[in-house]
């Protein structure tokens, strides 16, 4: 215990003695004077992970190795960016600022600096005009001068109210408990709440209003009350109307202690600004910090760049090492899933313990974040005068012996002065042991009109201490009188026994030896005691069987549950002592004892049964929930109280396995079947095409609502649960409940995949899609439940096999279809199997993500062959695989370019076998790359392919030499093979024609007349069939190019040389060169 007197602290009161803690393990408080104290408090709702974690401690030696304080002005350090990172992480991207305090009253200080500063750099046009905020009545943000302005506790303002800020008004806060109407729904509260809030912006002027300021489950203030449904989002948009921010303090509710790492997570609303505290560091260091949306940060970003704000110890590199460990250690070891699991069992045993006790009038909170108010009358909410300080008087009998329990006490609850409510909330780790010694310890007999002890924890303390102060004065008086009484009468005794003395020493001589037989007697005399208390105590349960037999015939019930489980609890302690002693006499009560304890269990069983089937429907339906993006209906919060109390008992009692593990299953499994059974059909029926040849198009099938379906029932199934089940258990739970549904599905793909295996080439992208959906569907479940991805993956395998397939299969269908053509155009037209192909790939690209997968499963060049497609792959990949990256976008270009090869040797080996002539042969492989390279051009395959179309330019180079051979043919005639053994050839482009011929022999002569006429025939012919060849514009413009590059210069040297062989009359010499030049052009 503190010496209050000689201490130099200046204590929170200086006249109280306060207890002296030296040590703290877990959930356990060790005081000086011995005594050991369960946390269930954590202080203010601060120690999330229990005391002394060696890891903290681990975490703050290493960054005191490293560097122990950090100049914020100047530097910054690697511990401090992680722990921003961290945080800025756990809001999924909503947040991408993080700046650090030391407390949450300066988190809610920098918070409206930040505000104010936001209207004055917001850009393009600042409000200046923007300096007032609105909060809400009965709150607490701190204890600065500007938190506590901002803030609504009476008695904390009341002695600085001359010193606080005028520039802040307050609105009701939502609190159903005491200010909704009996007769008003939620959505009605909500809406007058709305009405207040908006009517407040009016009176102020909006423009002039920075923020809304309030918590999303208020803690200190009013003892963890959380808002009713809607009211947040609503409060968001009057903001949104208005331009005014919304900052949520979440100092006390937040960084998990409401069973999401952040409160507003769980009211569908994202704030501007959060502050956050106590469990960020879980009490091992000083830390708080305001988180800040990107909206925010940017306005500042492209204004000032610096927040006009800082503490010399923000940032501070051991405090943010400590809270780095804290939030990874909530992170690894899932602690927000026990948060809600043990919050769930937590709110389960305070309804179960305190819900009926005439001086609780409300038990209220979420995740391990509950707060219990006290009323004399319940039936009028009416509290307990102010000066009865009832909460702190039940928190400091907390602390005594036998209770040893901390708690934390609130007053003001109902206007700042009046109402009392003490907040439970224990660390994240906090095991069913605990919750179940936390709920023992609170509970609370019925108070009495007049105090006479403090030996129970009981609301009773309300009546006051100065009844009890009179009465124990009298008493003294009275023991008083009696000592006096008593002083003089042990003066006659002494008296009496010094003359008995005398005579005494003749009385022992005799009666030594009756003494030793008399102390025989007494040894056996004890021990017959001993076994007759034995055997009554053994007889005991014989004797209470009757009053158990009632009750256990009464049913759960009748009896109500806690007393029935208590009952049966009786009877199996009982029946094990028995068993123990296993006295003959017992042998029947043994037997009855049993046939009591398996008709317990039997009616406890179909007690449950009934429970679950009362609040299970037929089915519900599933697109009502998922177009409006919200989640699946859960059990309801009494219900599932109920459920979680009998499974513990017969979890904790079962031998073998649970049967209610079973009777869930039969229950729940025909509900989630009922519900799923529709989007089932629908998925096969949406597969039928009114066209069988039309070409499947992404997200046309139902199999996309029906996962969403699955995901989002199964996931609300598993959080059902989780709040009613043991978690050894949940797997088996989930898996046996889904058992049915999942069926369905796999069912549901068989179709499917005879579907797409019989139109294969037109619904090969189904397959594709269907194993991308219920891939990513498998990792999400896994995600959230870390069940199901195995049956799952074994119900996706047929389509995803027949996708792996079909790559072959397709590649294998090219080339058939192109082996059973039977003619092909004449004239060289390209013909549509090209076009379709090309169609075919287009399409893939669509499906690139699963694609890829199933490529990269393969391996490179795996579709060659139908065998190796058939490798089996039986597990599901990660969502990580489903990103295309480098390696499947390669290996898919791959493919692309196997195809279109594939393709044009398949085309060029039929253009052989069905075409006559090379030229023709050389028009239809050269329409079909065109066609092929502007389908690629013109379409997503572009990016894919760049750089990897060689295949085109070698077809291409082939083609046009198919086509040429005739040029080269028609070239032989214009070869001057008449001069070529001359020592004297005319130059090229002589003019000198007349000369060259008139020194030709005659023979010669006629040779150039037989050329020309050659050459004229040839090529007229070649003309007219480029001319009657059906070609794509850019083959006509390629080989009418190359014919003239060909021939225009041998036919320009010969016609230089040789064109006055007939005398210009045109007999021999058709065209001059300006007339074939019009000839090639018009090859173009």
């Amino acid at each position: 215990m503190a010496d209050f007197e000689t201490s130099a602290v200046l204590y929170r009161n200086l006249h109280n003695k306060f207890l002296r803690l030296y040590r703290g393990k877990g959930s356990t408080l060790y005081l000086e004077d011995g005594r050991q104290i369960l946390d269930a408090s954590g202080g203010a709702a601060v120690a999330c992970i229990g005391h002394g974690d060696p890891r903290v401690k681990d975490a703050i030696v290493a960054q005191l190795n490293k560097v122990s304080y950090c100049a914020s002005t100047f530097y910054t350090t690697d511990v401090c960016e992680e722990l921003c990172q961290e945080l800025t992480n756990s809001t999924n991207g909503h947040m991408t600022r993080a700046y650090i305090v030391n407390s949450g009253s300066e988190a809610m200080e920098a918070a409206m600096k930040l505000a104010r500063q936001f209207f004055l750099e917001k850009s393009p046009d600042p409000e200046p005009a923007r300096s007032k905020f609105i909060a809400r009545h009965h709150s607490y943000h701190g204890t600065t001068l500007g938190s506590l302005s901002m803030g609504g506790h009476v008695v904390r303002r009341a002695k600085f109210e001359p010193m606080l800020l005028d520039n802040i008004s307050r609105v009701s806060p939502c609190f159903a408990y005491r200010n909704k109407d009996p007769s008003e729904s939620d959505e009605a509260y909500v809406a007058r709440l709305v009405d207040e809030l908006d009517k407040e912006f009016q009176r102020l002027g909006p423009e002039t209003v920075c923020a809304f300021v309030a918590e999303p489950v208020v803690g200190a203030a009013l003892g963890c009350v959380p808002s009713v449904p809607g009211y947040f989002k609503a409060m968001r948009a009057v903001c949104d109307k208005y331009g005014a921010l919304l900052i949520l303090d979440e100092v006390m509710s937040g960084m998990g202690r409401t069973g999401t790492m952040h409160a507003w997570e769980q009211e569908d609303v994202v704030p501007d600004i959060q502050t956050i505290g106590k469990c960020l560091g879980g009490g091992y260091q000083p830390i708080a910090g305001v988180l800040v949306n990107r909206r925010v940060v940017d306005a500042l970003s492209q204004g000032t760049a610096a927040f006009v704000h800082g503490h010399t110890y923000q940032g501070h590199p051991i405090t943010c090492a400590a809270a780095l460990e804290v939030q990874k250690i909530v992170r690894e070891e899932g602690l927000l899933q026990n948060v809600r699991d043990m919050g769930s069992l937590l709110s389960a045993r305070l309804q179960e313990l305190l819900g009926s006790h005439p001086n609780v009038g409300n038990i209220r909170g979420r995740g391990l974040f509950w707060g219990i108010e006290f009323v004399k009358d319940k039936s009028s909410k009416s509290p307990f005068p102010a000066t009865d300080n009832v909460a702190m008087e039940i928190a400091e009998l907390g602390l005594t012996e036998p209770y040893g329990i901390a708690v934390y006490p609130g007053s003001g609850t109902i206007d700042g002065i009046n109402g009392d409510h003490i907040i439970v909330s224990p660390p994240y780790n906090t095991t069913v042991e605990e919750v179940e010694k936390i709920g023992q310890l609170l509970t609370i007999p019925s108070p009495s009109n007049h105090l006479t002890s403090t030996s129970a924890m009981a609301v009773g303390l309300a009546s006051g201490r100065h009844a009890a102060d009179e009465e124990a004065r009298a008493e003294v008086d009275v023991l008083n009188s009696r000592l006096e009484k008593t002083t003089q009468l042990t003066k006659k005794i002494q008296a009496c026994l010094g003359r008995l003395e005398a005579t005494g020493k003749s009385v022992r001589d005799v009666s030594g030896p009756l003494n030793g037989e008399t102390k025989k007697l007494q040894i056996l005399g004890n021990n017959i005691d001993a076994v007759i208390t034995a055997i009554e105590r053994l007889r005991q349960p014989a004797d209470s069987k009757n009053d158990e037999e009632q009750i256990i015939r009464q049913g759960p019930d009748k009896a109500g549950l806690s007393n029935y489980l208590n009952s049966i609890q009786r009877l199996n302690k009982a029946l094990g002592d028995m068993q123990t002693s296993n006295l003959r006499a017992n042998q029947q009560t043994m037997a009855d004892l049993q046939r009591l304890i398996k008709s317990g269990n039997t009616q406890l069983e179909n007690h449950f049964d009934k429970l679950l089937r009362g609040e299970t429907p037929r089915s519900v339906e599933p697109l009502n929930f998922i177009t409006k993006d919200k989640p699946f209906p859960l059990i309801s919060q009494d219900k599932i109280a109920r459920l979680s109390l009998m499974n513990s008992y017969v979890a904790g009692n079962s031998m073998s396995e649970n049967p209610l593990v079973k009777i869930y299953a039969e229950v729940r499994g025909p509900y989630l079947s009922q519900t799923l059974v529709n989007l089932a059909y629908a998925s096969v029926n949406t597969a039928k095409k009114k066209s069988p040849d039309a070409i499947y198009r992404s997200g046309t099938n139902g199999i996309g609502m029906y996962a969403q379906a699955i995901e989002g029932s199964c996931v609300a199934e598993y959080e059902n649960i989780c709040s009613i089940f043991m978690r050894q258990d949940w797997g088996a739970v989930l898996q046996l409940t889904c058992q049915a549904p999942l069926a369905e599905l796999a069912r549901t793909i068989r179709e499917l995949n005879n579907h797409i295996k019989s139109h294969l080439n037109t619904d090969c992208y189904l397959a594709y899609e269907v194993t991308e959906i219920m891939s990513n569907l498998a990792n999400r479940v896994e995600e959230r439940t870390g069940e199901l991805k195995g049956t799952l993956a074994a119900a996706l395998k047929p389509v995803r096999e027949t996708a792996k397939i079909s790559l072959a299969e397709l590649l294998d269908d090219t080339k058939r279809k192109v082996g059973l053509l039977q003619t092909l155009p004449p004239d060289g037209a390209p013909i549509p199997v090209v076009s379709e192909t090309m169609q075919r790939l287009q399409t893939m690209v669509e499906f690139l993500r699963p694609i890829s997968m199933i490529m990269i499963s393969l391996g490179d060049g795996g579709w060659k062959s139908v065998a190796a497609a058939n490798r089996s792959l039986d597990t599901i990949p990660s969502l990580a695989s489903f990103d295309p990256g480098a390696d499947g976008k390669e290996i898919f270009a791959h493919y692309c370019t196997d195809t279109i090869d594939a393709l044009l040797l398949a085309l060029d080996q039929k253009a052989r076998m069905l075409l006559k002539g090379k030229s023709v042969v050389g028009v239809f492989i050269a329409n079909s790359v065109t066609i092929i390279e502007r389908m690629v051009r013109d379409s997503d395959l572009a990016p894919l392919l760049e750089g990897r179309l060689g295949v085109l330019d070698t077809w291409r180079k082939k083609a046009t030499a198919l086509y040429t051979d005739a040029c080269k043919e028609l070239s032989i005639h214009l070869f001057d093979v008449i001069h070529t053994s001359r020592t004297q050839r005319p130059p090229s482009g002589s003019n000198e024609s007349a000369s060259i011929v008139k020194s030709l022999s005659s023979k010669d002569k006629e040779s150039i007349k037989g050329k020309f006429q050659a050459f004229n025939s040839g090529f007229d012919d070649l003309v007219a069939k480029h001319k009657s060849y059906s070609m794509e514009r850019e083959v006509r413009q390629l080989f009418g190019k190359d014919c003239q590059q060909m021939l225009e210069p041998l036919y320009n040297r010969f016609w230089d040389r040789y064109h006055e062989i007939d005398k210009g009359k045109g007999k021999y010499v058709k065209y001059d060169k300006s007339s074939i030049s019009a000839v090639f052009l018009s090859l173009f």
